[in-house]
């Protein structure tokens, strides 16, 4: 098979093609990171209208890097949510389009699901079953991956994920959208213990989060500042802020190890590509003997890797009657809101390489 990936769940449009047997051929990325700064975070509207202009050409883009013609393509997998409606739907009209001028399935992708099978477009690949961590701007969850398509849900946050708590927390500290890049910049300049700042719910025995504590901390601190200007005052922040959010991440998947006795653990979202992160729990699950697995740095963003990833799984676990019912198919849907637990089990092709 050769899958085009189609990502546009929020603010970035991402296209790829793979191939289930010489894996990712191209990729590429259109990120709206200029475009919503200036509103301090993503707009809905302007998203989608972004998506509509950016889609086409990016698929065009990949074709070109790959040698490739639209008649080669033998499937198409687009992310169906969950995320911003408008930007669900910019993605899926052009790839219902396509498959139905092309006379291919169009497959809908779950988006966290594409978030954990970028993990596996890298070598050495994880193994069934594992613990995952996934922490981007909009979710931050613990599951129990028992194999494609088995899901269990252990824990989440409450209140905000851990990519908005960067972003508020650049806010605060006058810092530029998005703010996991700025922040962690930041608080390389810090000290650590310097400021302290709270950790909510890191002592709760069971594997549920709180970040909107430690936004309020944050902010208490800036209020409370006699020069909340200062640059050793505000690298310091940085750094307890960063400290903080990462000592409740890591305690909570150490917690969940425990439980499970799961000491294989995926990482990924786009607050995966953050260093403090990775080196804290790259360091704790190796102490319990475990192994750790992040997707390749330029795939914890949304892509279209990870969706097409996903879609080849997919498509290969249907029979062929299933395949030919989504090219007889006329109609589509998104779903902003989707449980990852209700997805169907799967049977996964063999690792993906990049």
């Amino acid at each position: 098979m050769l899958v085009l990936g189609i990502e546009s769940s929020c603010d970035e449009t991402g296209a790829a093609l793979i191939s289930d047997t010489e894996g990712l051929l191209a990729d590429a990325l259109h990120t709206q990171i200029d475009m919503h700064r200036a509103y301090g975070g993503v707009v809905p509207e302007l998203a989608s209208r972004d998506h509509i202009r950016r889609v086409v050409a990016l698929t065009d883009e990949v074709l070109a890097k790959a040698g490739k013609t639209r008649r080669d393509i033998t499937a198409i997998a687009v992310t169906e949510g969950p995320g911003l409606a408008g930007a669900l739907l910019a993605g899926n009209a052009v790839a219902h389009a396509m498959g139905f001028a092309l006379g291919i399935p169009v497959v809908g992708v779950h988006h966290l699901e594409g978030h954990l099978l970028a993990a596996r477009l890298a070598k050495p690949a994880p193994q069934f079953p594992f613990l995952a961590l996934l922490v981007s701007g909009g979710h931050t969850q613990i599951l129990r991956v028992e194999s494609f398509g088995s899901y269990e849900l252990l824990g989440e946050t409450l209140d905000d994920a851990a990519g908005e708590a960067f972003d508020k927390t650049a806010q605060l500290l006058g810092l530029p959208y998005p703010g996991g890049p700025a922040v962690s910049a930041l608080a390389e300049k810090g000290t650590p213990g310097a400021i302290e700042l709270a950790r909510p719910m890191i002592h709760a025995p069971n594997l549920m989060m709180s970040f909107s504590g430690l936004k309020t901390s944050v902010l208490t601190a800036v209020t409370n500042a006699p020069d909340p200007k200062d640059e050793v005052f505000r690298a310091n922040l940085a750094r307890g802020f960063v400290d903080a959010l990462v000592d409740v991440l890591a305690a909570k998947l150490v917690r969940a190890i425990k439980m499970t006795r799961l000491n294989h653990v995926v990482v990924a979202g786009g607050v995966s590509a953050n260093r403090q992160l990775r080196e804290r729990l790259t360091q704790e699950v190796e102490r319990r003997r475990g192994k750790i697995y992040f997707p390749p740095m330029r795939l914890c963003t949304d892509n279209g890797a990870m969706i097409a990833a996903a879609g080849i799984a997919r498509l290969e676990s249907m029979t062929q009657e299933e395949r030919d019912a989504l090219v007889e198919t006329l109609s589509f849907g998104v779903r902003p809101r989707w449980p990852l637990e209700s997805l169907p089990k799967a049977q996964v092709p063999e690792a993906l390489t990049v």
